[in-house]
């Protein structure tokens, strides 16, 4: 489905820089997103090499900065040469806009069908995953805020993007995020259940946290 050579240049030389971003972003999250692209992208009869070069430099600008990480991953695959061996202008044009248009604020929609596919991918609406990567980031990079600091960080970013009227956007009907976003949504309306997870994943990764320091 995917030439070897470029599965064994991503591998080696885009993968691994995952390692180096905040617990939230590791390889984990990067073969995730990978794994979902490939699945829309056969759904959609879309071109598979593409969708899995996207998926796997979406979050390469994070690097340079979180609030700039779509754009500084735009530039990092249009002047990644190595993919001109494979691909066209055109293509490569393509694919850099997929990843700009990949972020959950973004006001637009994607501009084509492979920033929908990596929007979605990206959006995995898993309460649990959702809830463990907010308290993931906010460890990283909010040490300074308490337990009760972190809770209150953690409902304003839950209200803000996925309760009803926030930013988050799903553009694909045929994934399963909006079943999964109702059932979010019921949890973000349950504050003792809310609290109940959070206290739990906020004591779990602070205690491995300690344990790896």
């Amino acid at each position: 489905m995917i030439r070897s050579e470029i599965v064994e240049y991503v591998e080696r030389e885009i993968i691994p820089r995952y390692d180096g971003f905040d617990r939230a972003h590791q390889r984990d999250h990067a073969y995730t997103v990978v794994e979902r692209s490939l699945e829309l992208a056969e759904r959609l009869g879309a071109n598979c090499e593409m969708a899995y070069v996207v998926a796997a430099y979406h979050d390469m600008g994070l690097a340079v900065g979180r609030d700039v990480h779509h754009i500084e991953s735009r530039r990092i695959l249009l002047e990644d040469r190595r993919l001109r061996e494979w691909f066209t202008e055109e293509e490569i044009a393509t694919m850099g806009d997929a990843v700009e248009d990949h972020r959950a604020s973004s006001k637009r929609p994607p501009r084509s069908v492979y920033g929908r596919i990596v929007a979605e991918a990206d959006r995995l609406i898993e309460p649990r995953t959702i809830l463990k990567r907010t308290v993931q980031f906010t460890l990283a990079n909010h040490p300074e805020l308490d337990r009760e600091e972190g809770y209150l960080r953690l409902v304003e970013h839950m209200r803000e993007k996925y309760d009803y009227g926030g930013y988050m956007r799903l553009w694909i009907e045929e994934s399963d995020n909006a079943r999964r976003l109702e059932e979010l949504r019921r949890i973000i309306a349950d504050k003792a259940e809310l609290r109940r997870l959070y206290d739990e994943i906020y004591d779990y990764e602070t205690a491995n946290n300690n344990a790896n320091n």
